[in-house]
């Protein structure tokens, strides 16, 4: 309670001593969003603060606005905030009101897309559960049951809003809101009742009367006087159907999420920043990365399904928060020429001259003053003439030309640092060996025996209705008695499992039998295993655990997947003797035993239940808990489970998600990258061959000063011992600087440059880790950058022969400074 006193004392403080809560009138015309009645280039950046933490977001915030962006952008997260119907959580990392507060502190607008849809690669899309079990309701069409929960969450979060005074009428940092979400992609399954939600959603809007313009993404038929915007990697070419309205992108995609079992996306610097400024150069006035820093699906929020623990993105922003490099500095440089351009883009002339084969020149001229665009869509590189000056743009570029005469920033031509990140071993004790671990088995046998239990049917129930995604598992459970002398007691029984769940883990009276998942595109899968040793003559037990890897987050009515084994069938198989037990009453178990009795927590006690000898390995559903030491400093801090299966993970009581280390990635399918020509998520990928992830973030506020725990749930079986945990840091550092520019380096985590392994002004060539000498380089330029960076944190360069040396290159050959240095 002292921390929030502080946090509001301290936002009352900001307000009075920088006037920032004066009332900001915000409206909009044809051309952009009009802030006090000034039309205003905005960008702005995705930050979801249930996937960082409050600690966090005050860094968080200074890195976007350092990064060139004027504006933050989040979605509300429903099931997040009521998980029970008109049962409410604003508390920790769902602290909206602190979030938007301290976007506000930071001098940063927001938006705020409160959907309460919000898709987001979010658990069931950010819908509660308890919301497809209400009598009589229908999602997302004109439902009076739906349109009641949504009207009262969305009224809740308005009325939060207002009483806090953040919308920007008040003097807060809200200057846009959102209603609904991507409606329009898949309004067509829904009919003419679609198009009457989307008329209730913004007469509902409009009714808040809030001041600020609302916002429809991806909504062509948005009525007025609702904003259209588009969403995707490319909206240079998309034009607005309403002419008065700005054109506006919503979500500009940095790069793509991660699924279990497939290799890493990225999304090329040079394309980010080549699609940004096209969106400029034709127009375009509000832009959104979607992320700008994506962070972590903590607890069980991951939707998909199997969608990863890591929501990283590729953003500018790491999964950590952490400076992700070049990509952060290049489009830092890109911010900076396009916002000096902000008059003449929003209130100057347009126009275009088309020098032929896709390369276009774009000049916004406003009074006496000028900004210009040149760009080349062509894989090739190109010269253009244009107002007497020559220009070489490379393929697939933007040149910005603030005065229409130098060019300042070429999209294809990065000259900030190139970060190689490295997870340094703990400081603070020497691990594994250090970390002694417990030990207890999940107790299963009175489910297994239809001892324990949450509820009957005589039939195979649906698993999310069932359990109401309290947990991932659900235990299913029946009996079928065999006579002496049955075919079933001979050789070649199986039992055979038909689901539309994840996976499953199958039992006969209560020996394990064997595990299946699914594959992640297909929508069920048959489980067939051998069970003849385990049958006996009388009654046996059949026990089946279920289990879900996230819900369904996107699509038409995509709340009506099933999951579990609903239907089945589930059979005996032996030949032509079958017994279907689809109809026999079946026992279920909602979760584990170990959830029940809140294993996880930091405050439960290891008692003699606990193990400390024999550590099992590869061990199925297996706790483990073990007391550590949190790494000195201040850098990210992350644990290695590369040596663990599949479960949940937990430190001092924190969820940081579910884990699924042993799950890797095909060997195949990781091309070289070339960041020319349109985007997809499967063009320019990494991590072939290895873990689906092996590295879980776990946030500093996370641990305590000493006694730190953590927990493990292993579901398949692993080997703990081999656990550690690490900091992330930037180890190498890299930039290539043409002369008469200044090379900037840095460090991070108040780490000092201890190496120069390559320095050159010439001709170098290579990247990263691969450089390689010239002849004509000067003989001086080393100790140069030593002198400059060894011992520093940062250091700066200037790019000349006065401070490198001349060397020998020709007076034709384009000389750069190119430094790697070591933290």
């Amino acid at each position: 309670m002292a921390t929030l006193k502080f946090i509001t004392l301290a936002f009352v403080s900001f307000c009075f001593f920088t006037l920032s809560c004066v009332a900001t009138d915000v409206s909009y015309d044809g051309t952009a969003i009009l802030i006090n009645g000034e039309r205003r280039l905005l960008i702005s950046g995705a930050i979801h603060y249930p996937r960082s933490t409050p600690e966090m977001w005050p860094e968080l915030m200074q890195k976007a606005k350092e990064g060139g962006l004027n504006t933050i952008e989040t979605y509300v997260f429903w099931n997040a905030h009521e998980p029970r119907r008109r049962e409410y959580n604003f508390q920790g990392h769902l602290d909206l009101v602190r979030f938007m507060k301290t976007v506000h502190a930071a001098g940063l607008y927001a938006v705020l897309r409160i959907g309460p849809y919000v898709c987001a690669e979010w658990n069931y899309g950010g819908f509660p559960i308890w919301l497809e079990q209400l009598p009589g309701v229908e999602l997302r069409t004109d439902n009076a049951v739906y349109k009641n929960e949504m009207q009262n969450f969305t009224t809740l979060i308005v009325e939060t809003m207002k009483q806090e005074k953040l919308f920007a009428p008040q003097g807060g940092p809200i200057i846009l809101a959102q209603i609904e979400n991507e409606y329009g992609n898949i309004q067509w399954a829904f009919g003419d009742a679609g198009k009457k939600y989307v008329k209730w959603c913004a007469s509902l809007a409009e009714s808040y009367n809030l001041g600020i313009p609302w916002i429809m993404c991806q909504q062509d038929d948005a009525p007025a006087p609702l904003i259209s915007t588009c969403n995707g990697y490319y909206c240079d070419n998309w034009t607005p159907k309403t002419p008065n309205i700005p054109k506006m992108w919503t979500e500009n995609w940095s790069g793509w999420y991660k699924n279990w079992g497939a290799s890493d996306p990225h999304r090329p610097a040079e394309d980010v920043a080549y699609a940004v400024a096209r969106f400029f150069q034709r127009s375009g006035t509000f832009t959104n990365y979607y992320m700008y820093h994506g962070g972590t699906n903590f607890g069980r929020s991951s939707g998909g399904p199997y969608i990863t623990t890591t929501y990283d993105y590729d953003a500018p922003l790491d999964e950590y928060g952490n400076v992700r490099q070049p990509k952060w500095g290049h489009l830092k440089q890109l911010h900076e020429a396009i916002l000096s351009m902000e008059k003449q883009v929003t209130y100057g002339v347009r126009t275009s001259f088309d020098h032929g084969n896709g390369v276009w020149a774009t000049k916004y001229q406003y009074e006496d003053t000028a900004g210009c665009f040149i760009s080349n869509v062509n894989m090739t590189d190109a010269t253009v003439y244009f107002e007497g000056n020559e220009y070489h743009l490379p393929g697939w570029s933007v040149s910005v030309l603030p005065d229409c005469k130098q060019v300042v920033h070429n999209t294809a031509k990065i000259t900030t640092q190139s970060s190689l990140m490295e997870k340094k071993a703990n400081k603070a004790e020497n691990q594994p060996e250090a970390i002694k671990w417990v030990w207890k088995a999940e107790q299963f046998k009175d489910v297994a025996t239809g001892k324990k239990v949450d509820l009957t049917a005589n039939k195979l129930l649906e698993q999310v209705s069932t359990t109401m995604d309290a947990s991932d598992y659900l235990w299913y459970t029946t009996s079928v008695d065999i006579a002496e002398g049955s075919p079933l007691l001979s050789q070649d029984t199986k039992v055979h499992v038909n689901t539309t769940g994840h996976g499953l883990h199958a039992f006969v009276n209560g020996r394990f039998v064997g595990t299946q998942y699914r594959l992640r595109d297909s929508f069920e899968f048959v489980f067939e295993a051998p069970v003849q040793h385990h049958l006996k003559k009388g009654k046996n037990y059949i026990s089946i655990l279920s289990a879900t890897v996230g819900l369904p987050n996107y699509g038409p009515r995509f709340e009506k997947a099933v999951a579990g084994i609903v239907g089945g069938p589930v059979m005996l198989i032996n030949g032509n003797n079958t017994i279907d037990l689809s109809s026999n009453k079946w026992s279920y178990k909602i979760g584990l035993d170990g959830e029940d009795k809140e294993l996880y927590s930091d405050t439960a006690p290891i008692d003699k239940s606990w193990h400390s000898e024999d550590l099992p390995t590869n061990r199925l559903m297996v706790w483990y808990k073990a007391a550590f030491k949190a790494p000195l400093g201040t850098e990210t801090v992350v644990v290695d489970l590369g040596s663990m299966g599949k479960g949940a993970a937990w430190i001092n009581g924190h969820s940081i998600g579910r884990y699924w280390a042993n799950f890797s990635v095909q060997t195949d399918g990781c091309p070289a990258c070339d960041y020319k020509g349109n985007y997809a998520a499967w063009k320019c990928t990494t991590g072939c061959g290895a873990s689906s992830q092996q590295w879980y973030h776990v946030p500093r506020s996370f641990f305590k000063t000493d006694n730190n725990v953590i927990t493990l749930f292993e579901e398949f079986g692993g080997n703990p011992a081999e656990v550690s945990f690490r900091t992330v840091t930037v180890g190498t550092a890299c930039a290539s600087v043409p002369e008469g520019k200044t090379l900037e380096l840095s460090c991070t985590g108040g780490r000092t440059f201890s190496e120069i392994q390559f320095a050159s002004y010439g001709d170098a060539a290579g990247s990263c880790g691969s450089f390689s000498e010239v002849t004509c380089a000067s003989e001086t330029a080393l100790s140069a950058v030593q002198k400059a960076c060894l011992g520093k944190t940062s250091c700066a360069i200037e790019v000349s022969d006065a401070v490198l040396g001349a060397g020998t290159c020709s007076k034709d050959v384009s000389k750069n400074l190119v430094v790697q240095a070591a933290c």
